[in-house]
């Protein structure tokens, strides 16, 4: 894979087009996003990871879309290869808006030393450590990759904590529900991997602090660890969540295969 275009001006410039012009554009008019916590990233310099929960398609243009543009400028974000780099226009599209760089979930990992390879660049990364969408919209236990490529590559990770995607257009939806569900984007301290940290101690302690971030905001208590709840038909529009629906949060364990980033 070439790695010069994560770095280069002119695709910085022709992706903030398309993300600020054309993407966010269309997620402010099905969601209401608020950002807490921007004053955290005053001093932070890239390389960095930023590390989130994840539930939602909107996920990833909801961070890249509402960081501070001094943050988001390189951010490249870890994609499934086996989903968004499967087909042609799938994979352009990935990367047009995403500057996205392909994920194994299955087999072998051939693209294992990308990430490492774009850090020691000084691009900063996007990564998912629950390696893929919760079905449930539950924060599932953490994977130990962001974790473990903090700690070998000596850069910090920026906890972030995404509140209501999953409301908003759960997995298996086409479409946002309608309304203009609220999103709420709650951006932590960066966290550096300590002397006698492992993949699995900093991991807990990032988990530890996206559950902190997300009951910060949250209006329901926390969510469950499993997927217990199918994803919407696939084709269909996101439903109206019930007042009603209430999720639990448990704590999320660290005892997982090291990945390098989700899907």
């Amino acid at each position: 894979m070439r790695l010069d275009r994560f770095r280069s001006k002119t695709v910085a410039a022709v992706r903030f087009v398309a993300q600020r012009g054309l993407l966010k554009p269309v997620v402010r008019c099905v969601v209401k996003v608020s950002v807490h916590g921007e004053d955290q990233l005053t001093d932070l310099r890239p390389p960095f990871i930023v590390v989130a929960n994840h539930a939602s398609h909107l996920d990833a243009p909801v961070i890249l879309g509402w960081l501070p543009r001094r943050h988001s400028r390189y951010l490249a974000a870890g994609a499934a290869a086996d989903y968004f780099f499967d087909v042609w226009w799938r994979k352009w599209l990935t990367m047009l808006f995403f500057s996205a760089f392909a994920i194994e979930r299955k087999g072998e990992r051939k693209r294992g030393g990308v990430s490492r390879s774009l850090l020691d660049r000084g691009v900063p990364l996007l990564i998912f450590p629950e390696g893929g969408r919760s079905k449930s919209g539950a924060v599932r236990p953490f994977k130990r990759g962001a974790a473990a490529l903090a700690i070998m590559s000596e850069v910090p990770c920026v906890p972030v904590a995404l509140v209501g995607t999953s409301a908003a257009m759960p997995s298996g939806a086409t479409w946002p529900t309608r309304g203009r569900p609220p999103v709420d984007v709650v951006i932590g301290a960066p966290m550096l991997p300590g002397p006698e940290d492992t993949p699995v101690t900093f991991t807990a302690r990032l988990s530890a602090e996206v559950l902190r971030l997300h009951a910060s905001v949250a209006t329901t208590p926390v969510l469950v660890q499993d997927d217990t709840v199918p994803p919407a038909p696939s084709g269909t529009r996101a439903p109206r969540p019930s007042r009603t629906e209430v999720a639990e949060v448990t704590k999320v364990t660290a005892e997982r295969p090291t990945v390098d980033g989700p899907g």
